[in-house]
């Protein structure tokens, strides 16, 4: 899993691309945990470029989630498609995560 950050405004875009799994998906944990240290508010995590996910995969996004909504501060995930969405479907966790369909839609939403 390969992970990089650009800034659009005040949002931060989280790019995750390759395998969301037991092995990896620790390093977004850690890494959201550090932009909330540095004060970042906004954040987008753009799933483009996922193509699996795991419950390890799942439960850093439930914990991302979780930690976000109680710091009242904002997140949208976006582009889940394929195997991922399926996952996050079958969980039924599609009405937990805030989602949007692209990254320019979920500056838009949080922008807005």
């Amino acid at each position: 899993m390969e992970l990089k950050i650009r800034k659009q405004g005040e949002v931060y875009i989280i790019d995750v691309s390759g395998e969301m799994d037991l092995y990896n998906s620790f390093k977004l944990k850690e890494l959201v945990m550090k932009m909330l240290e540095k004060k970042v508010d906004q954040f987008v995590i753009n799933m483009e470029n996922v193509d699996y996910i795991d419950s390890s995969g799942i439960g850093a996004l439930i914990f991302i989630c979780s930690t976000i909504k109680k710091m009242n501060l904002k997140l949208l995930i976006t582009n889940v498609h394929g195997s991922v969405k399926k996952v996050i479907e079958l969980t039924k966790l599609m009405g937990y995560f805030p989602m949007a369909a692209t990254v320019e839609e979920a500056l838009q939403k949080i922008g807005g």
